[in-house]
């Protein structure tokens, strides 16, 4: 019963991703957040929102390092249940017609034979452009001690991505930012919507995800509530660990990125131009 639902739901999304594709002009219009320092200098920080209209065909979905599994057993369990949630996100982006590329660094060996690998390796490589000079300030918290809360040593665990995302036939694989970027420009794409691990780590500094993207022209948004810190509340400073993630968000915020909510995401109705 399982596997004919599981089948009849994927037929669904694929009929809504043809649909969304054929529609000239399809966008998703998003509600952003950001951070405005309105007096230089003064450090007083102020939020702020605006809308954003994104047209489909020029955007794509990076998954950052969504592994099956960590380290850290405590960011194993959290990111079990991200993933749990960031699948039906996935699934609706994708029947929208967003381009979903799959980026589980070091686990490249595991896909090197699927389709969705080969495509990314087929397409002819552009050179990005010379990064943009940006400041690039500490973060809010003290990750020196690799962040994990739980009692666990560093080792690769780490083989493929979490078996409860789905990678679908249209679906790209690569962990390789100048690969990204060569099928990004080769597709038209110049908005990118982040999401994954660790927001501190990897999202900010892959060479696929928010700093080396930025710098290299493409407009990147990280969907703030479908990614995780590595964060352990006995450092620096000293808070629990969602507060030290959302000291990051704000720090991309102020820094890197505006950032949306994946309901906005799902609840966006594509518009024709």
């Amino acid at each position: 019963m399982k596997s004919v639902r599981r089948l009849l739901l994927c037929a669904i999304l694929c009929c809504a991703a043809s649909q969304a594709a054929s529609v000239p002009g399809a966008a998703l219009k998003l509600n952003l957040r950001t951070r405005v320092e309105a007096f230089k200098g003064s450090g007083d920080w102020q939020e702020a929102h605006f809308e954003k209209t994104l047209p489909v065909a020029r955007t794509a979905i990076v998954i950052c390092d969504m592994w099956d599994k960590h380290w850290c057993s405590g960011a194993s369990r959290r990111v079990d249940a991200l993933a749990a949630r960031m699948a039906p996100v996935v699934d609706a982006a994708r029947a929208r017609g967003i381009l979903i590329i799959h980026a589980p660094s070091e686990t490249m060996a595991f896909y090197k034979d699927s389709p969705q690998r080969q495509r990314v390796l087929a397409v002819a490589k552009v050179a990005p452009p010379q990064p943009l000079p940006l400041t690039d300030p500490p973060l809010p918290i003290d990750d020196s001690n690799g962040g994990c809360d739980t009692p666990d040593k560093f080792y690769t665990a780490w083989t493929r991505e979490n078996a409860a995302l789905h990678i679908a036939p249209e679906d790209v694989i690569s962990d390789n930012g100048a690969e990204i970027y060569s099928l990004l420009r080769a597709r038209g794409i110049e908005n990118l919507l982040v999401m994954g691990v660790h927001t501190n780590m990897c999202v900010l500094n892959r060479t696929f995800a928010i700093k080396q993207m930025t710098k290299w022209g493409v407009r990147c948004v990280l969907v703030r509530d479908l990614t995780d810190s590595m964060y352990n509340p006995n450092d620096r400073p000293f808070v629990a660990h969602d507060r030290g993630t959302g000291l990051v968000i704000e720090h991309i915020e102020k820094y890197w990125a505006p950032t949306v909510l994946s309901a906005d995401l799902v609840a966006a109705r594509p518009q024709g131009k």
